[in-house]
Protein backbone atom coordinates (compact mmCIF):
# COMPACT_ATOMS: atom_id res chain seq x y z
CA UNK A 1 0.00 0.00 0.00
CA UNK A 2 0.95 3.48 0.02
CA UNK A 3 -0.22 6.94 0.76
CA UNK A 4 -1.83 9.12 -1.33
CA UNK A 5 -3.45 13.06 -0.57
CA UNK A 6 -7.20 12.62 -0.95
CA UNK A 7 -7.14 15.21 -3.91
CA UNK A 8 -4.90 12.39 -5.92
CA UNK A 9 -7.54 9.45 -4.89
CA UNK A 10 -9.02 8.03 -8.33
CA UNK A 11 -12.30 6.39 -8.21
CA UNK A 12 -11.83 2.42 -8.37
CA UNK A 13 -9.02 2.74 -5.95
CA UNK A 14 -8.81 0.35 -2.61
CA UNK A 15 -8.26 1.80 0.39
CA UNK A 16 -5.07 -0.40 1.99
CA UNK A 17 -5.87 1.05 5.86
CA UNK A 18 -9.58 1.37 7.71
CA UNK A 19 -10.19 5.46 8.32
CA UNK A 20 -11.10 6.25 11.82
CA UNK A 21 -12.65 8.94 13.63
CA UNK A 22 -10.99 9.92 16.99
CA UNK A 23 -14.04 8.67 18.59
CA UNK A 24 -12.60 4.71 17.75
CA UNK A 25 -15.86 4.62 14.55
CA UNK A 26 -14.67 3.47 11.18
CA UNK A 27 -15.15 5.79 8.50
CA UNK A 28 -14.24 3.69 5.69
CA UNK A 29 -12.86 0.29 5.61
CA UNK A 30 -9.86 -1.14 4.94
CA UNK A 31 -11.07 -3.03 1.00
CA UNK A 32 -13.31 -0.79 0.57
CA UNK A 33 -12.90 0.43 -3.81
CA UNK A 34 -13.73 4.17 -4.05
CA UNK A 35 -16.33 5.83 -5.89
CA UNK A 36 -17.21 9.76 -5.98
CA UNK A 37 -19.36 9.30 -3.31
CA UNK A 38 -16.56 8.37 -0.89
CA UNK A 39 -14.36 10.55 -1.71
CA UNK A 40 -16.63 13.67 -1.41
CA UNK A 41 -17.56 12.25 2.05
CA UNK A 42 -13.98 11.87 2.86
CA UNK A 43 -13.22 15.75 2.54
CA UNK A 44 -16.07 17.08 3.73
CA UNK A 45 -14.99 14.88 6.97
CA UNK A 46 -11.58 16.42 6.57
CA UNK A 47 -9.86 13.89 5.97
CA UNK A 48 -6.63 14.26 4.11
CA UNK A 49 -5.13 11.56 2.80
CA UNK A 50 -5.59 7.94 2.32
CA UNK A 51 -3.86 4.61 1.81
CA UNK A 52 -4.15 2.90 -1.33
CA UNK A 53 -3.63 -0.50 -2.83
CA UNK A 54 -3.34 0.96 -6.79
CA UNK A 55 -1.36 -2.12 -8.30
CA UNK A 56 1.78 -0.64 -7.69
CA UNK A 57 2.78 -2.03 -4.12
CA UNK A 58 -0.26 -4.03 -2.75
CA UNK A 59 2.12 -6.47 -1.43
CA UNK A 60 3.74 -4.04 0.84
CA UNK A 61 2.65 -4.02 4.09
CA UNK A 62 3.78 -1.02 6.39
CA UNK A 63 4.99 -2.53 9.91
CA UNK A 64 4.20 -0.88 12.61
CA UNK A 65 4.95 -0.01 16.50
CA UNK A 66 1.90 -0.51 17.84
CA UNK A 67 -1.36 -2.43 16.85
CA UNK A 68 -3.98 -0.38 15.04
CA UNK A 69 -6.41 -1.41 18.17
CA UNK A 70 -4.06 0.23 20.38
CA UNK A 71 -3.91 3.26 18.34
CA UNK A 72 -7.49 3.82 18.01
CA UNK A 73 -7.68 3.38 21.88
CA UNK A 74 -5.18 5.65 22.49
CA UNK A 75 -6.59 7.95 20.59
CA UNK A 76 -10.22 8.14 22.10
CA UNK A 77 -8.87 7.83 25.74
CA UNK A 78 -7.55 11.09 24.59
CA UNK A 79 -10.25 12.01 23.39
CA UNK A 80 -12.03 11.37 26.27
CA UNK A 81 -9.79 12.56 28.46
CA UNK A 82 -9.98 15.93 27.23
CA UNK A 83 -13.60 16.31 26.58
CA UNK A 84 -13.95 15.41 30.41
CA UNK A 85 -11.47 18.47 31.00
CA UNK A 86 -13.89 20.98 29.72
CA UNK A 87 -17.11 19.78 31.58
CA UNK A 88 -15.84 19.24 34.89
CA UNK A 89 -12.14 19.98 37.04
CA UNK A 90 -12.32 16.06 37.81
CA UNK A 91 -10.99 14.72 35.68
CA UNK A 92 -10.28 10.40 35.71
CA UNK A 93 -6.59 10.26 34.31
CA UNK A 94 -6.11 6.55 34.92
CA UNK A 95 -7.10 5.67 31.86
CA UNK A 96 -4.04 8.15 30.09
CA UNK A 97 -1.77 5.85 32.64
CA UNK A 98 -3.37 2.46 31.30
CA UNK A 99 -2.86 3.61 27.48
CA UNK A 100 0.56 4.63 28.61
CA UNK A 101 1.45 1.45 29.59
CA UNK A 102 0.12 -0.36 26.77
CA UNK A 103 2.31 2.05 24.27
CA UNK A 104 5.46 1.04 25.67
CA UNK A 105 4.81 -2.39 26.23
CA UNK A 106 4.51 -2.53 22.57
CA UNK A 107 6.82 0.00 21.88
CA UNK A 108 9.53 -2.44 23.62
CA UNK A 109 8.10 -5.50 21.91
CA UNK A 110 8.70 -3.50 18.53
CA UNK A 111 12.44 -1.71 20.01
CA UNK A 112 14.40 -2.60 16.67
CA UNK A 113 11.53 -1.56 14.32
CA UNK A 114 11.92 2.93 12.88
CA UNK A 115 8.85 4.43 13.55
CA UNK A 116 6.50 4.21 10.30
CA UNK A 117 3.80 6.99 11.41
CA UNK A 118 1.19 5.69 9.28
CA UNK A 119 -2.36 7.36 11.18
CA UNK A 120 -4.89 9.27 8.95
CA UNK A 121 -6.76 11.74 11.39
CA UNK A 122 -9.30 14.49 10.24
CA UNK A 123 -8.30 17.89 10.60
CA UNK A 124 -10.60 18.32 13.65
CA UNK A 125 -8.88 15.38 14.87
CA UNK A 126 -5.52 16.28 14.75
CA UNK A 127 -4.82 16.97 18.61
CA UNK A 128 -5.38 13.51 19.51
CA UNK A 129 -3.26 12.11 17.31
CA UNK A 130 -0.93 14.27 17.50
CA UNK A 131 -0.82 13.28 20.85
CA UNK A 132 -0.37 9.24 20.16
CA UNK A 133 2.12 9.77 17.37
CA UNK A 134 4.07 12.14 19.95
CA UNK A 135 3.66 9.46 22.44
CA UNK A 136 5.37 6.98 20.93
CA UNK A 137 8.04 9.20 19.29
CA UNK A 138 9.27 9.86 23.07
CA UNK A 139 8.79 6.32 23.94
CA UNK A 140 10.95 5.00 21.39
CA UNK A 141 13.24 7.96 22.33
CA UNK A 142 12.92 7.20 26.16
CA UNK A 143 13.98 3.27 24.71
CA UNK A 144 17.13 4.89 22.99
CA UNK A 145 17.99 6.11 26.26
CA UNK A 146 17.84 3.20 28.50
CA UNK A 147 14.32 4.31 30.40
CA UNK A 148 13.25 1.75 32.43
CA UNK A 149 9.55 0.66 32.49
CA UNK A 150 8.35 3.00 34.89
CA UNK A 151 9.90 6.27 33.49
CA UNK A 152 8.67 5.48 29.97
CA UNK A 153 5.36 5.29 31.66
CA UNK A 154 5.51 8.75 33.24
CA UNK A 155 7.32 10.08 30.04
CA UNK A 156 4.23 8.86 27.63
CA UNK A 157 1.04 9.83 30.32
CA UNK A 158 2.97 13.71 29.76
CA UNK A 159 3.32 13.85 25.90
CA UNK A 160 -0.52 11.82 25.31
CA UNK A 161 -1.74 15.07 27.44
CA UNK A 162 0.95 18.13 26.47
CA UNK A 163 -1.74 19.79 24.89
CA UNK A 164 -4.57 19.62 27.35
CA UNK A 165 -4.52 22.95 27.84
CA UNK A 166 -5.65 23.67 24.03
CA UNK A 167 -9.38 22.47 25.05
CA UNK A 168 -9.27 26.12 26.34
CA UNK A 169 -7.91 28.02 23.44
CA UNK A 170 -10.82 28.76 20.22
CA UNK A 171 -10.48 26.01 17.88
CA UNK A 172 -10.07 28.76 14.58
CA UNK A 173 -7.19 30.48 16.59
CA UNK A 174 -5.11 26.36 16.68
CA UNK A 175 -6.18 26.32 12.47
CA UNK A 176 -5.71 29.89 11.95
CA UNK A 177 -4.20 29.83 8.21
CA UNK A 178 -0.88 32.13 8.28
CA UNK A 179 0.78 33.78 11.07
CA UNK A 180 -0.70 34.85 14.18
CA UNK A 181 -0.97 38.25 15.48
CA UNK A 182 1.08 39.03 19.20
CA UNK A 183 -2.10 38.86 20.18
CA UNK A 184 -3.52 35.97 19.06
CA UNK A 185 -0.01 34.08 19.73
CA UNK A 186 -0.16 35.28 23.35
CA UNK A 187 -3.82 33.88 23.57
CA UNK A 188 -2.25 30.41 22.10
CA UNK A 189 0.62 30.34 24.17
CA UNK A 190 -1.80 30.14 27.24
CA UNK A 191 -2.24 26.45 26.91
CA UNK A 192 0.97 25.13 28.37
CA UNK A 193 0.60 27.14 31.96
CA UNK A 194 -2.98 26.35 32.00
CA UNK A 195 -2.02 22.50 31.30
CA UNK A 196 0.21 22.65 34.21
CA UNK A 197 -2.67 24.18 36.23
CA UNK A 198 -5.04 20.93 34.86
CA UNK A 199 -2.78 18.31 35.95
CA UNK A 200 -1.08 19.02 38.87
CA UNK A 201 -4.30 19.18 40.82
CA UNK A 202 -4.52 15.58 40.15
CA UNK A 203 -2.62 13.17 42.45
CA UNK A 204 -2.98 10.24 40.02
CA UNK A 205 -0.39 12.47 37.72
CA UNK A 206 3.38 12.69 38.65
CA UNK A 207 4.71 16.19 39.03
CA UNK A 208 7.43 15.55 36.55
CA UNK A 209 4.88 14.35 34.16
CA UNK A 210 2.78 17.40 34.20
CA UNK A 211 5.81 19.88 33.70
CA UNK A 212 5.50 17.98 30.19
CA UNK A 213 2.64 19.89 29.50
CA UNK A 214 4.27 23.18 31.43
CA UNK A 215 7.75 23.05 29.87
CA UNK A 216 7.11 21.58 25.70
CA UNK A 217 7.43 25.14 24.12
CA UNK A 218 11.09 25.97 26.19
CA UNK A 219 13.61 25.71 23.91
CA UNK A 220 17.17 24.37 24.70
CA UNK A 221 18.61 28.31 24.25
CA UNK A 222 16.50 30.19 26.31
CA UNK A 223 14.16 31.69 23.72
CA UNK A 224 10.73 29.69 24.50
CA UNK A 225 7.65 29.71 26.56
CA UNK A 226 6.06 30.10 29.14
CA UNK A 227 9.32 30.43 31.47
CA UNK A 228 12.71 31.19 29.58
CA UNK A 229 13.89 28.13 30.35
CA UNK A 230 17.69 27.06 29.39
CA UNK A 231 19.49 23.84 28.63
CA UNK A 232 18.84 20.95 31.32
CA UNK A 233 17.19 23.50 33.20
CA UNK A 234 13.79 22.13 31.37
CA UNK A 235 12.99 18.76 32.79
CA UNK A 236 14.16 16.15 30.19
CA UNK A 237 10.96 14.61 29.46
CA UNK A 238 9.82 18.03 28.16
CA UNK A 239 12.94 18.06 26.38
CA UNK A 240 12.03 15.17 24.51
CA UNK A 241 8.50 16.17 24.07
CA UNK A 242 9.38 19.37 22.43
CA UNK A 243 10.83 17.41 19.36
CA UNK A 244 8.17 15.14 19.74
CA UNK A 245 6.05 17.56 19.11
CA UNK A 246 7.87 19.51 16.62
CA UNK A 247 8.00 15.97 14.35
CA UNK A 248 5.21 15.19 14.24
CA UNK A 249 3.81 18.73 13.53
CA UNK A 250 5.67 19.29 10.81
CA UNK A 251 4.95 16.03 9.18
CA UNK A 252 1.09 15.79 9.47
CA UNK A 253 -0.91 17.59 6.87
CA UNK A 254 -2.39 20.92 8.08
CA UNK A 255 -5.63 23.01 6.90
CA UNK A 256 -3.07 25.68 6.30
CA UNK A 257 -0.17 23.64 4.70
CA UNK A 258 1.00 20.56 3.37
CA UNK A 259 3.00 18.27 5.08
CA UNK A 260 6.98 17.60 5.76
CA UNK A 261 8.64 14.64 4.20
CA UNK A 262 10.08 12.47 6.95
CA UNK A 263 13.86 13.65 5.82
CA UNK A 264 12.84 17.22 5.62
CA UNK A 265 11.18 16.93 9.19
CA UNK A 266 14.62 15.67 10.42
CA UNK A 267 16.68 18.42 8.73
CA UNK A 268 14.27 20.92 10.31
CA UNK A 269 15.26 19.32 13.50
CA UNK A 270 19.25 18.94 13.07
CA UNK A 271 19.08 22.68 11.60
CA UNK A 272 17.68 23.74 15.17
CA UNK A 273 19.87 21.56 17.34
CA UNK A 274 21.65 23.81 19.79
CA UNK A 275 19.19 26.36 19.72
CA UNK A 276 15.08 24.99 20.08
CA UNK A 277 16.75 21.38 20.94
CA UNK A 278 19.02 19.15 23.17
CA UNK A 279 21.40 17.87 20.91
CA UNK A 280 22.25 14.44 22.90
CA UNK A 281 18.23 13.90 23.15
CA UNK A 282 17.91 15.34 19.22
CA UNK A 283 20.66 12.07 17.76
CA UNK A 284 18.46 9.59 20.09
CA UNK A 285 15.22 10.88 18.72
CA UNK A 286 16.49 10.42 14.85
CA UNK A 287 18.22 6.83 15.38
CA UNK A 288 13.98 5.55 15.59
CA UNK A 289 13.06 7.51 12.42
CA UNK A 290 12.16 5.80 9.32
CA UNK A 291 13.91 8.81 7.09
CA UNK A 292 12.13 7.00 3.90
CA UNK A 293 8.87 5.40 5.40
CA UNK A 294 8.08 1.76 3.78
CA UNK A 295 5.90 2.46 0.95
CA UNK A 296 7.28 5.35 0.36
CA UNK A 297 8.20 6.39 -3.56
CA UNK A 298 11.52 7.51 -3.46
CA UNK A 299 14.55 8.55 -6.79
CA UNK A 300 18.22 6.99 -6.32
CA UNK A 301 20.99 8.24 -8.08
CA UNK A 302 20.75 5.87 -10.97
CA UNK A 303 17.62 8.00 -12.14
CA UNK A 304 15.56 5.28 -11.43
CA UNK A 305 12.36 5.67 -9.44
CA UNK A 306 11.55 2.68 -6.59
CA UNK A 307 9.45 1.95 -3.46
CA UNK A 308 10.59 1.37 -0.64
CA UNK A 309 10.17 -2.04 1.38
CA UNK A 310 12.18 -2.24 4.08
CA UNK A 311 13.90 -0.07 6.55
CA UNK A 312 16.46 -0.58 9.42
CA UNK A 313 16.72 0.93 12.21
CA UNK A 314 20.06 3.16 12.52
CA UNK A 315 19.98 2.75 8.36
CA UNK A 316 17.09 4.56 7.67
CA UNK A 317 18.93 6.42 5.11
CA UNK A 318 19.61 3.65 3.00
CA UNK A 319 16.67 0.93 2.45
CA UNK A 320 16.03 -1.84 0.60
CA UNK A 321 13.64 -0.65 -2.34
CA UNK A 322 11.81 -2.43 -4.87
CA UNK A 323 12.62 -0.95 -8.65
CA UNK A 324 9.89 0.66 -10.61
CA UNK A 325 11.16 2.45 -13.50
CA UNK A 326 14.65 2.98 -15.49
CA UNK A 327 16.43 5.89 -15.73
CA UNK A 328 14.23 6.84 -18.56
CA UNK A 329 11.14 6.76 -16.27
CA UNK A 330 10.37 3.62 -18.45
CA UNK A 331 8.37 0.66 -16.51
CA UNK A 332 10.38 -2.01 -15.35
CA UNK A 333 9.47 -6.09 -15.76
CA UNK A 334 11.08 -7.53 -13.13
CA UNK A 335 10.62 -5.07 -10.06
CA UNK A 336 13.87 -5.74 -9.12
CA UNK A 337 14.95 -5.05 -5.44
CA UNK A 338 18.41 -3.17 -4.39
CA UNK A 339 19.61 -2.80 -0.56
CA UNK A 340 21.31 0.14 -0.34
CA UNK A 341 23.49 -1.12 2.62
CA UNK A 342 25.37 -3.04 -0.27
CA UNK A 343 24.83 -1.32 -3.43
CA UNK A 344 26.67 1.74 -1.60
CA UNK A 345 27.26 3.67 -5.11
CA UNK A 346 23.15 4.32 -4.95
CA UNK A 347 21.38 6.91 -2.44
CA UNK A 348 17.70 8.24 -2.23
CA UNK A 349 18.13 11.90 -4.30
CA UNK A 350 14.41 12.43 -3.76
CA UNK A 351 11.55 11.48 -1.97
CA UNK A 352 8.33 11.97 -4.09
CA UNK A 353 5.48 13.83 -2.10
CA UNK A 354 2.25 11.69 -2.73
CA UNK A 355 0.66 13.74 -5.21
CA UNK A 356 4.21 13.95 -8.03
CA UNK A 357 2.92 13.56 -11.39
CA UNK A 358 6.16 11.24 -11.93
CA UNK A 359 4.90 8.58 -9.54
CA UNK A 360 4.37 5.77 -11.91
CA UNK A 361 0.63 4.15 -11.49
CA UNK A 362 -0.70 0.65 -12.55
CA UNK A 363 -4.27 1.38 -13.28
CA UNK A 364 -6.70 -1.31 -11.64
CA UNK A 365 -8.29 -3.34 -13.84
Amino acid sequence: MRKILLKSAKTGMVLGKTIYSASGNALLAVGVALTPMFINRLNELGVPAVYVRDGLCDDIEIPEIISELTRVDAQKAVKDVFEQCIRSDKVNFNIVRNIANNLADEALSNREQPINLTDIRTYDDYNYGHSVNGALLAIMTGIALGYNQLQLRDLAVGVLLHDIGKVFINKELLNKPGKLTTKEFEEVKKHSAKGFEILKTHEEINLLTAHVAFQHHEKYDGSGYPRGLKGKDIHEYARIAALADVYDALTTERVYRKAYTPFQATQVLIDCSNSHFDPTLLKAFIQNIAVYPVGSIVTLTSGEIGVVIKTRREKTKRPLVRILTDKNKKRVSSMEEVDLTEKTELQVIKLLSEDDGNIPLIPRT
